[in-house]
């Protein structure tokens, strides 16, 4: 599996508040979720991402609620892969359960600006800086992990295997 796209960038403690506001839960929708995404921090990220872009962000990105809205409306905005140094452990569950890839990796993190463009080689864990021509290792997904994100998240990876 890979990635490549353009970064949007962020800073620590990004929640999942702000992901996704909590006046938009009455919504299970992805197609609705993705169009308040990150509008709270960024009002022109829905107006600006593009499939396959690429969100990295400093430390404790989704903390906060557990939210299962705020990976969904992340990969229904098309965002094909979040960078951070790392993240709250149950927004690292929640995005792997619906098949958002997620990697973390400081050192990369503390290279990339956002409008750099990545490349991201989830078997390796290699993160390409094409802008910077700078490579970072980051933490490879292991097999099982990959199966899920491949299947598009745990629930179509057990219907998948049944």
């Amino acid at each position: 599996m890979k990635a490549q796209g353009n970064v949007f960038r962020y800073g620590s403690n990004v929640d999942t508040d702000v992901i996704i506001p909590a006046r938009y839960l009455s919504s299970s929708n992805p197609e609705e979720l993705a169009l308040h995404c990150l509008e709270d921090i960024d009002a022109d990220f829905i107006k600006n991402v593009k499939p396959g872009d690429i969100i990295v962000a400093d430390k404790n990105f989704g903390c906060g609620s557990s939210r299962e809205h705020a990976p969904i409306a992340i990969k229904a905005a098309g965002v094909s892969c979040v960078i951070a140094a790392d993240f709250a452990r149950i927004f690292y569950r929640n995005a792997i359960n619906i098949g958002l890839p997620i990697l973390e990796c400081p050192e990369a993190v503390a290279g990339i600006e956002a409008g750099h463009e990545l490349f991201v080689d989830f078997d390796t864990g290699i993160i390409t800086n094409c802008t910077q021509n700078t490579s970072y290792q980051g933490q490879a997904f292991p097999e099982f992990m990959q199966k899920i994100i491949a299947a598009g998240g745990l629930v179509n990876s057990i219907n998948k295997n049944l």
